[in-house]
């Protein structure tokens, strides 16, 4: 018996250190899981590695590549194998094999060895697949409705087919000019919706990719499409028109790509032999909604055997292909599903429902009736302070859907083609008596993975953090709007660089805005950056703290997922902005022709006091300039560009030498004496080292004077804390963010805020409103406040010389009221996790560190002496390394794996 136990002990050891307690999971190619259609002809790939050990590093690795699953243990049929390569990179793997074919999937797998030698298994199969990587691949002709530029009624397109061969593949390659919505053999094709997305449509217009190998089959088949006006043909902007800002000529262009069993090919595309007619969605526009007359309904349109005699012919355009690009970002889909709670009875009378929460996406609502009878349901963020429903901040959008009864029975819809911003829907024209469970609320937005927590022991900043995420929701549908309900829902600049280290955290934001800053560069106008991107304004650019997001959007990226090509694709936009700054300057001094300056500061109505908080607006426009010319330098070194590197370092030192000569005063006071003034000043470093401590406290000064509360606007907000806690005051910043009076954070908190205002007083202390010319209740930016929670209570940071997580920075900072505060983000080599919470007179911290990654630990305490882990002295624990003291903390080293400290108080 004795025997078999050491065999079986022996055997146990053999295989594990054959297959190791490591493993490797999660793969993605270009960042995403599984891609269909991609058209970068590098892909790069990127895993984590899981195990049950500490301090677990990668030493190696090998991919292998083949055009079957079946073929990947067959090494002489192998499309590429990498070898065995010495590296600890698991992010970001080029491919370096031979071409790789339009429309073609490819199969992969990868394998690791850690610093000890040991070899996992290989990892489970993933794929991609490419995208047409040339426009002669395109085989489609672009088609329209004859009736296009005549009619605000949707289009239907069919056309039936023929497949006389047993299938091994289909793939669909589609796009259009507006919305669309594809079915086959009468079935939706796949879960995305508003496709394309939106893009700079006559630079960059994306298509989607779609596997129809389990809905086609042998025999007859079907394809329909739907066509909405979507953004392309939509009125955007403020323009007065009534066609949409491109054109109103709405067209698809569709191919299905056939591989047969036997080896060969066919395709299936859109041409002349397609038929067209007008569907049941009447209107539909994006600011204003839809109108559906169910008794149009087609039944079985987009099946096999429908008589489509009495349809039309489509259209056929030369439409450019030269512009097709794959989609990079994820698709717009739905997501969360909220019931209704309240049914209201205003005191004007109005039947009202809330949801609970404001959120952005569409009321899916059941109903019987007869016949034509018209149900009308009307959107908005908020009721009044008497609790009458209130429309008037939403401008000229009208948000409203319309729905025409075929009279059958229980009828369910929901819309096509648009969506809303809202919490209360009002009700007209409903058949009988509304029953709450006949409304259900969904989310529509871009499908971005969630990464980010953070929660701590104040329920109040606990319910900021649930707005941030919801006002991040609301507003990432395909670009980063400013708000999601008005006539506005633009993609404006200065917002999004004001909160893209925030998105980083809550979300994983690299394609999102890796595709939207293509469109930036695609409307730069010899350099200069519009406010909006994509551009429907034609009017606007070079504005400081917006035009700048061609820099510090880059850059936050690549510091928050170590993507290196984000900013080799963007490097010509960021020097090209630079380069129009400096030829619009003289003496290196930049005077805005433009500028929305410190947007929304605090300010006061018939200001004799002067205690509003104006920013000089040449003073904002230097601060960014100088800030735009070191993102720039950042990027050169990363790529090498060592002449530019010197010179862009020149200029910058001439800059800040020109923002001392002209906006400070021999002691350090600053010519506009606000908040933003210093925080720009000091995060961009513009003032010299030995008046940066003064400089700081006369911040402090100011928010003191203003009983402990911010005054800040768009621009100086992102900073504040962070230069706080920089400078020694992070119970200054703790104070900030605790305050419930306006201005504050909290403010709209106490107010009931499910997600973040665009004002500080959106809705003013005695239930009243601010302008409603620009008054948004789901509005990102004022949300920014969430990259200083993530950072620096909890603590998690990252290092521009390891960027991504690969090395991690942890510096928690206790403080305020809070007795815990905790926060767990996902990167692309594992979870990171940082809490600490106060208890029985100890302070204890939790860590997690992702595996093939190293951690810089930052402890306040005293002495080393003082903390344990694990209930050991660190000097008796393996694989902590102490680095010394800075300021009030010990510094640790710590390799992957998790970690329990206490420190005696």
């Amino acid at each position: 018996m004795r025997s078999i136990v050491i065999l079986f002990a022996f055997l146990f050891f053999v295989i594990g250190s054959a297959t190791g307690k490591n493993e490797v999971v999660n793969l993605l190619t270009e960042n995403r899981k599984n891609p269909i259609g991609i058209d970068r002809t590098i892909p790069r790939f990127s895993w984590q590695i899981i195990s049950d050990e500490r301090g677990v590093m990668q030493s190696a690795y090998e991919i292998r590549v083949s055009e079957e699953q079946f073929n990947l243990e067959d090494t002489n049929s192998l499309f590429w194998n990498s070898g065995k390569v010495e590296s600890d990179q698991s992010v970001h793997i080029s491919y370096t094999g031979k071409g790789l074919g339009s429309g073609k999937r490819y199969y992969w797998q990868v394998r690791i060895w850690d610093q000890n030698g040991k070899q996992t298994n290989w990892s489970e199969p993933a794929f991609f697949q490419m995208g047409l990587l040339k426009t002669s691949d395109w085989r489609a002709k672009w088609i329209r409705s004859k009736k296009e530029g005549n009619t605000t009624a949707s289009p239907l397109f069919r056309k039936e087919f023929q497949l006389p061969e047993k299938i091994k593949s289909a793939t669909l390659f589609i796009t259009s000019y507006g919305v669309y919505e594809a079915f086959l053999n009468g079935k939706r094709i796949g879960i995305d919706y508003m496709t394309p997305g939106w893009t700079s449509y006559s630079k960059r217009l994306q298509y989607q990719v779609y596997d129809l190998t389990e809905m086609v089959s042998q025999g007859k088949n079907a394809i329909g499409v739907h066509l909405g006006n979507g953004w392309h043909s939509s009125i955007l902007g403020w323009a007065d028109n009534t066609k949409g800002f491109y054109d109103n000529k709405r067209s698809v262009l569709a191919q299905i790509e056939i591989n047969y069993e036997d080896g060969s090919q066919e395709i299936i595309r859109s041409n002349s032999n397609w038929k067209t007619k007008l569907g049941p969605v009447r209107y539909s526009e994006i600011y204003h909604g839809e109108t559906y007359d169910a008794r149009l309904e087609v039944p079985g349109w987009s099946n096999i055997g429908f008589d489509d005699s009495g349809w039309e012919d489509v259209v056929v355009e030369d439409y450019p292909k030269d512009h097709l690009l794959a989609t990079w970002n994820e698709p717009v889909r739905k997501k969360e599903t909220l019931p209704a709670l309240e049914l209201i009875i205003t005191p004007e009378g109005d039947q009202v429902i809330d949801f609970g929460q404001n959120l952005v996406g569409w009321v899916t609502m059941k109903v019987k009736g007869k016949a034509g009878d018209t149900v009308k349901v009307f959107h908005t963020e908020v009721l009044d302070k008497e609790g009458n429903f209130y429309t008037e901040s939403l401008r000229s959008a009208r948000q409203l859907n319309s729905y025409v009864l075929k009279g059958k029975g229980q009828e369910v819809y929901e819309p096509h083609f648009t969506w809303q911003g809202f919490r209360y829907i009002k009700i007209v024209g409903y058949p009988g008596d509304i029953e709450l469970e006949d409304f259900t609320a969904t989310a529509l937005y871009s499908d971005m993975e969630v990464t980010g927590t953070f929660a701590c022991s104040n329920e109040l900043i606990n319910q900021l953090q649930h707005n941030i995420q919801w006002g991040q929701r609301g507003n990432f549908l395909d670009v980063p709007t400013d708000c999601p309900q008005r006539d506005e829902r633009l993609g404006w600049t200065g917002d999004a660089q004001a909160f893209a280290r925030t998105a980083s955290f809550n979300f994983n934001v690299n394609s999102f805005f890796a595709k939207w800053l293509r469109d930036l560069e695609a409307d730069q106008v010899e350099g200069n950056v519009p406010a909006v991107v994509p551009d429907v304004l034609e009017q606007m650019f070079g504005s400081p703290g917006w035009a700048d997001a061609a820099t510090i959007v880059p850059w936050t990226m690549y510091i928050a997922y170590g993507d290196q090509r984000i900013l080799e694709d963007q490097y010509n936009s960021m020097k090209a902005w630079v380069d129009y700054v400096t030829r619009q300057s003289k003496d290196y001094l930049w005077i805005p022709a433009f500028s929305f300056g410190d947007w929304l500061f605090y300010s006061l109505t018939d200001d004799t006091s002067g205690k509003s908080a104006i920013t000089d607006k040449s003073l904002i426009g230097q601060c960014f300039y100088a800030h735009s010319i070191q993102n720039l330098i950042h990027a050169a070194k990363v790529l090498n560009k060592t002449d530019d590197i010197e010179n862009y370092t020149d200029l910058l030192e001439k800059v800040k030498e020109a923002f001392v000569h002209e906006y400070m005063t021999s002691s350090g006071r600053l010519v506009s004496g606000t908040q933003t003034a210093y925080v720009l000043a000091l995060h961009f470093d513009m003032l010299p080292e030995r008046l940066r401590a003064q400089a700081a406290k006369r911040l402090v000064d100011n928010i003191r004077a203003y009983n402990t509360h911010l005054t800040t606007g768009f621009l100086g907000t992102p900073y504040l804390c962070h230069v706080l806690s920089r400078f020694g005051y992070t119970d200054v910043a703790y104070e900030l963010l605790l305050q419930k009076t306006y201005p504050s954070w909290l403010y709209p908190v106490t107010m009931g805020a499910t997600t973040i205002w665009e004002r500080w007083d959106g809705i003013k202390p005695d239930g009243s409103f601010q302008n409603p010319g620009m008054n948004s209740f789901n509005h990102y930016a004022y949300g920014a406040i969430g990259d200083w929670m993530y950072r620096v209570v909890t603590g998690i940071d990252t290092f521009e010389d390891a960027p991504g997580y690969k090395k991690i920075k942890i510096k928690p900072h206790i403080g305020g009221d809070l007795t815990y505060a905790g926060s767990r983000l996902k990167t692309y080599y594992g979870e990171v996790f940082s809490s600490w919470k106060i208890e029985n007179e100890q302070l204890i911290f939790d860590f997690e560190i992702p595996v093939n990654t190293t951690a810089e630990v930052f402890i306040p305490a005293d002495h080393p002496k003082a903390v344990t882990e694990g209930g050991s002295a660190l000097d008796e624990v393996e694989g902590i390394s102490f680095l010394g003291d800075e300021d009030d903390f010990i510094k640790i080293s710590l390799g992957s794996g998790k970690y329990r400290f206490k420190v005696e108080q």
